[in-house]
């Protein structure tokens, strides 16, 4: 299992053999820098932490700083940890695109659109509480009922109701690769990821 990080650059297709137009979303992977190996004698677990994305020197804390230096690279902006690698890395190594395949199937990780505070028929697919009828007039989107009233005087914990609505960890899974771009550090997956573009994602093997 190997790993890398990257940014959601957009959506676009592509035609396969048999002619048929493909949705695939390109991803900007890499290249990333090694800046820290774990071990079980010194940290309780192996770890490889990768490195992605400049950064300016300025907005970056000292203790950081000196973290990149033992390193030997600049400023990073995201900083993320893979636990296995299918090949042993060492510090400052660099890691590219060139870990997938066309054919390999990944794990995407981001972090979704956030759409605010909405209500329940679009949070949760909820149809209204009925047809505008029998002298109802602002029911169509509302939630109805929340529970008795006697027992249990209250809310049970769980309860689907209006609230914020994206904006969380979102992991889509076996996503295949259909192209690799090494020059220009770019990998064509298909289908759809989480996230807006420019957003970081992370890719699991």
């Amino acid at each position: 299992m190997s790993g890398i990080i990257g940014k959601k650059v957009g959506m676009t297709s592509i035609f396969d053999e048999t002619g048929k137009n493909i949705p695939c979303t390109v991803i900007e992977a890499g290249p990333c820098v090694v800046t820290q190996v774990r071990s079980v004698d010194t940290d309780g677990y192996a770890a490889v932490q990768l490195a992605y994305g400049e950064k300016k020197e300025k907005n970056t804390s000292g203790p950081l700083k000196g973290h990149f230096e033992k390193a030997g690279t600049t400023p990073k902006r995201k900083l993320v940890e893979f636990k296995t690698f299918t090949d042993e890395k060492n510090l400052g190594d660099t890691v590219t695109v060139d870990i997938f395949a066309a054919g390999d199937f990944v794990d995407v990780v981001g972090t979704s659109k956030g759409k605010g505070f909405q209500g329940v028929v679009k949070r949760h697919g909820f149809s209204g509480v009925g047809m505008q009828t029998h002298g109802q007039h602002n029911r169509l989107r509302a939630p109805g009922s929340l529970g008795a009233s006697s027992w249990p005087s209250r809310v049970f914990k769980g309860m689907r109701m209006a609230g914020q609505m994206g904006n969380v960890r979102v992991k889509v899974q076996n996503l295949q690769v259909v192209k690799v771009f090494s020059e220009q550090n770019l990998i064509v997956v298909k289908g759809s990821i989480p996230g807006a573009k420019g957003s970081f994602v992370i890719l699991d093997k």
